[in-house]
């Protein structure tokens, strides 16, 4: 029997089964869990409810694929830490599509200090990255452990002013495939004090969509997001736009208006960002948040029973299907529209979502692929 909280070993494996499986999202992987009561019984059942979503099977990862990626993890001293269980980030469990399984490396220890995330530019001016391993230097004295992307630039700037207090690099990419290769040394001198995290597979080349899957993850562990330098179509406006989301602090560091680097965080400002010209700015905002409890975990059930909701009929799914399309759809308008139940619209939409034919977006959103 395992520890309360904790995963067994076969769970374990189930877990890492299933969110490798094609078409398992994070959203998709904790719909199918509380559906089917665990992990087993969700694999077992994903062959017919793609097939009833309108495609073939998809690929179900196999059993000793997922015993090879723990048994890599363990030999590098990585540890995947599961939704639910102790060592999993607290503020990051809560969000709306928080990793099943955390690849962690270096000291989980470091995630129960208060966390605040800075990122920005790639092509960063001088004084952008002095300014960010000023603000790193001074978080890591107030006791916060600094959060990134490991990315060029405003990223890099303050994962190496926080080496010394901690830090946490969040990669686009898996442990082996270091995102740029030139800063393998630095996520090698992170774990010191510090820790790199990853939701994707050890050998996973980061991919243009992976950013944005790691920029929720940044913003998702951290009290506050503080953008540097960010031009118009900066990344770092999607982690500040998803810390929004999430109930974040956005903070935003102002430039000159002659500068197409500050752009972006300008215009945060005028939407209503803090606006930050220290250090002091950022720590005197969060210290009141750090106090409020996060909501309990989402724990394993120790049975695989599953829940009750029935299942959807034809003309439930002929009425779901037809009110969507490729326009993003609130769930809410989905149940009010089609008169079938939250449980009838999630399992339709598990069965579409398992077939590749809908695609989710942010704010319970969803669309017709």
């Amino acid at each position: 029997m395992a520890e309360r909280g904790k995963l067994t070993n076969d769970q374990r494996l189930d877990w890492l089964r299933l969110i490798r499986s094609d078409n398992v999202g994070p959203r998709t992987f904790r719909d199918l869990v509380n559906h089917f009561g665990g992990a087993r019984a969700a694999l077992e059942a994903l062959p017919s409810l793609a097939r009833r979503g309108g495609a073939a099977a998809p690929r179900i990862c196999p059993a000793a694929d997922a015993e090879k990626e723990l048994n890599a993890a363990r030999a590098r001293g990585i540890e995947f830490v599961a939704l639910g269980e102790p060592d999993y980030p607290a503020r990051l469990r809560v969000i709306d599509d928080p990793p099943p399984l955390l690849a962690v490396q270096g000291r989980r220890d470091v995630f129960t200090r208060p966390l605040v995330a800075i990122v920005g530019s790639r092509n960063a001016s001088a004084a952008g990255m002095k300014f960010a391993a000023t603000l790193a230097r001074a978080f890591g004295a107030a006791g916060y452990a600094v959060v990134s992307g490991l990315a060029r630039g405003i990223d890099a700037a303050a994962h190496r002013a926080a080496l010394e207090a901690g830090t946490i690099a969040v990669l686009a990419g898996g442990h082996d495939r270091i995102y740029p290769a030139e800063h393998a040394e630095l996520a090698e001198a992170i774990l010191a004090q510090g820790a790199t995290v990853s939701e994707m597979p050890l050998t996973w080349e980061p991919r243009a969509h992976d950013f944005p899957r790691r920029n929720r993850i940044i913003s998702g562990l951290s009290a506050g997001v503080v953008i540097v330098e960010a031009a118009r179509r900066s990344g770092s406006l999607i982690t500040a736009r998803l810390a929004g989301e999430q109930g974040r602090e956005v903070f935003a560091v102002p430039g000159s208006p002659l500068d197409p680097r500050a752009e972006g965080t300008n215009r945060l400002i005028k939407q209503g960002a803090t606006i930050v010209t220290g250090p002091d700015d950022v720590i005197e905002a969060l210290a009141p948040i750090l106090g409020r409890e996060t909501e309990p975990p989402i724990e394993e059930p120790e049975r695989d029973a599953p829940l009750a909701g029935g299942e959807p009929s034809n003309d439930d799914r002929a009425r779901i299907i037809g009110l969507l399309g490729p326009s993003p759809c609130s769930i809410d308008d989905l149940v009010r529209l089609s008169r079938a139940s939250p449980a009838i619209v999630r399992m339709v939409l598990l069965e579409l979502e398992l077939a590749g034919r809908i695609e989710r977006h942010g704010g319970a959103l969803v669309s017709l692929v």
